[in-house]
């Protein structure tokens, strides 16, 4: 199990972080994913590491930013 930990920019109510959890939920391999809209920070827990192009795709599908 890995746990990695990201930076989203443009989220701004309880929407944003829904549309992110979605989206991200969606990958193969993620087991959770909880936001925290205050600092934008974003903990995924999957069975195994995941490319950090496939988050951001998943990201920028729910129309936001990874922060790099």
């Amino acid at each position: 199990m890995a746990t990695t930990t990201y930076t989203v920019t443009g989220m701004t109510c309880g929407h944003c972080v829904s549309s992110v959890k979605q989206e991200i939920g969606k990958i193969d391999g993620v087991n959770s994913v909880d936001v925290d809209l205050a600092s934008g920070l974003v903990r995924v827990d999957s069975a195994t590491e995941l490319a950090d192009t496939d988050i951001a795709a998943a990201v920028d599908e729910a129309g936001y930013e990874l922060a790099v």
